[in-house]
Order: C-alpha cells, then sequence, then structure tokens
C-alpha cells in the first residue's frame, strides 16, 4: 500500500476514525471517498473546529468535510502543483482522474527541500515547580528530570521540539535547577540552544516570560509545561496560532470524566428523572501555548502570575486570545500514578 492510500476513508467513518487515518498516514489530510468516487478531504484543522463545535470521537465526519477541496489531474507538472499549493496556501493536493478516482496526493515537504526547515522561535520549558505531588521521587531530583523510558521527561520535550525546527530552548529553573543546568548545560549535545531563566523566588507558569531577554522577544514564543508528554505538534499550534492572527493561543484537551454513581434529577421532593452514570465532557488547559512578544512586557517580574491568569488579563485588555483543541495523546505528569502511565507512553515521534 502507497502512503497516500492510508489517507482514504469511507464517507460513513467517524471523526475517530479520521484521526486514526491522520496519525497512521502523518500526511496531515483524510481524502474522503463515497464509493470509489473522491467527496472531498479533511485536515486536522476541520476536526479541531468540529470537536469545538460539540462533536465527538463518534461523530459522523459529514459536517467536517471539505467538499470544495481543490484537486488536480494526473498530467499537470510539478512546477505547476507547487504554484497551486503556494497560492492557495495549502499542503497537500490530491490527484484526480477523469472519474473521479483517487490516483494519488502531491504533499508540499516532498516537493521543496527541507534544509532550512529551522525555526527561528524561542521555545521556552517551564521547569522550577517542586513537584510536590510526586514526593519522594521529587526529594532530590527535579521533576523534568525524572527518566521515562530512560531519558528524562525534559529530554523527551526537546528532542521532540527540535525534530519539528525548533532549536532556541530557553529553560525557566527555580527548585534543584542547577541540576537541569548539570544535565543539558549549553544544549550543543543535544544540537540546540539552550540558556536558562533563574527564578529566585517561583513566579508562576506565566512569570518566567518576564525573565526573556530583549533579544529573545521578537517572534512568537511557545511556552510548555516541563512535565508534559504529548504528541501534539508544535509547529501545528505555532501555524494555527498565526493563521488565526492571535495575540495568544492556549492548547485544551478534551477530558471526559464518568460520575461513578447513578445521578437523580428533583424539583424539590418530586423525582423528576435520572441518569445512570452519566459521563460529562469538558476541555481542559493542557498546559502548552503561543504568546506573541510584545505582550511579555505586561507580566510581573516581583508577583507570582499563571498562565490561565495572564489569558484573562489579556483578554480583559481586548486582545485576541484563542484555544487550540488536542485530539493527540498527552499527559501531565503531576501524580504518581500519573509517573506511572508515562513509562507507558508511546510517542509518535
Amino acid at each position: 500500500m502507497k502512503l497516500w492510500e492510508k489517507a482514504i476513508l469511507p464517507l460513513n467513518s467517524t471523526i475517530k476514525d479520521a484521526i486514526l487515518s491522520l496519525e497512521s498516514s502523518a500526511l496531515q489530510i483524510v481524502l474522503v471517498v463515497r464509493g470509489e468516487e473522491f467527496f472531498g478531504t479533511i485536515t486536522d484543522g476541520d476536526i479541531r473546529r468540529g470537536l469545538l463545535q460539540g462533536l465527538n470521537f463518534e461523530s459522523s465526519i459529514e459536517s467536517v468535510i471539505k467538499t470544495s477541496a481543490i484537486v488536480v489531474p494526473p498530467e499537470l507538472g510539478k512546477e505547476s502543483v507547487k504554484d497551486l499549493m503556494k497560492a492557495n496556501r495549502i499542503h497537500q493536493l490530491p490527484v484526480v482522474d477523469v472519474n473521479r478516482k483517487i490516483i494519488g496526493l502531491h504533499v508540499w515537504d516532498d516537493l521543496i527541500d527541507n534544509g532550512s526547515d529551522k525555526k527561528e522561535n524561542i521555545f521556552l520549558i517551564m521547569a522550577g515547580g517542586k513537584g510536590i505531588r510526586l514526593r519522594p521521587h521529587t526529594e532530590n531530583c527535579p521533576k523534568p528530570l525524572l527518566p521515562v523510558n530512560g531519558k528524562p521527561m525534559l529530554e523527551h520535550i526537546i528532542i521532540k521540539a527540535k525534530k519539528e525546527g525548533f532549536y532556541k530552548f530557553r529553560i525557566a529553573i527555580q527548585y534543584l535547577g542547577h541540576m537541569i543546568e548539570e544535565y543539558f548545560e549549553d544544549g550543543s549535545k543535544f544540537g540546540v540552544e539552550i540558556e536558562y531563566l533563574k527564578e529566585e523566588l517561583p513566579l508562576g507558569t506565566a512569570g518566567a516570560l518576564s525573565l526573556l531577554p530583549t533579544k529573545d522577544r521578537y517572534s512568537s514564543i511557545v511556552v510548555t509545561n516541563g512535565d508534559v508528554l504529548t504528541d501534539i505538534s508544535y509547529s501545528d499550534l505555532l501555524g494555527f496560532h498565526k493563521l488565526q492572527h492571535s495575540d495568544a493561543t492556549m492548547a485544551v484537551r478534551l477530558h471526559e470524566w464518568q460520575h461513578p454513581f447513578g445521578v437523580v434529577q428533583m424539583d424539590g421532593l418530586k423525582l423528576v428523572g435520572f441518569e445512570e452514570k452519566p459521563f460529562y465532557r469538558s476541555y481542559v488547559n493542557a498546559g502548552i501555548y503561543v504568546v506573541n512578544h510584545e505582550y511579555l512586557q505586561n507580566i510581573s517580574k516581583v508577583d507570582v502570575t499563571d498562565m490561565p491568569t495572564f489569558f484573562f488579563q489579556m483578554l480583559e485588555t481586548g486582545k485576541k486570545v484563542i484555544v487550540f483543541p488536542m485530539h493527540e495523546k498527552w499527559l501531565d505528569v503531576g501524580r504518581p500514578e500519573d509517573f506511572e502511565k508515562a513509562s507507558k507512553f508511546e510517542r509518535r515521534d
């Protein structure tokens, strides 16, 4: 099977099927067919918008299909394909014959030289917390240095981001920060550049942004907590942020929780309904963000400021603040049971 064939999905599929297809092909597109005839496309962004509008993993894909997707005939030359993709700002272009049957897929990355894919954006990792809930593991080791499958959590984050073109890393340290410095040094042994932001006192998940030197305040900053393992594409998050012309973007993750008991609905003493162990769904902060550099000057250098507070401060001043809904694997390693799960966390990279 050719790689693009893994991206083909029948029209009667679900959102979950589409997500699995995206992960299987890694082509960032789903090619929807009705029978053997091309019907439309679904991108990662289409799925995220659908989830925000209330769809769930078992919903049909029909409402998120782009039926007006651009396609090209097999005889169109490479340069014309590149021009068409560039003009329409798309990275995938289905090849369809006269019978509307898919016979191939042009992918932007295959058409260009990727030698200059380095990103100049600062990638900031918050690694200063004490990890109190993970004691005794963190009594003599900072939480981001705890080993997961033979490497510190922090190293997993850096390696994944490096593969996506990030190389300018800043690590905010406080509790046992010298151990992080001793392990990563200047980053050269990992093929990246690392500098450290040293908090004299804990400043919160947003407070460390105030310590970024002037030389680093020239572009959108990608920020992640140092205890978050995920398959999210940091590049996609950054691209989404730019595409939406956002001032600040927060990655959010759908959290489902089932009540362990049947829920009784009452009107005074009158029984009016009963729901057996209902599911509750809500979006939670995933601890990964993008922030435009010009707003860092508003963060206090002496007060504790967390990211949700900072985001609401921006909202109150009329800035554009949006969310990036995730469907990828995600694990916040904050408790002993999470640390046990981390060893089983299979990474896509």
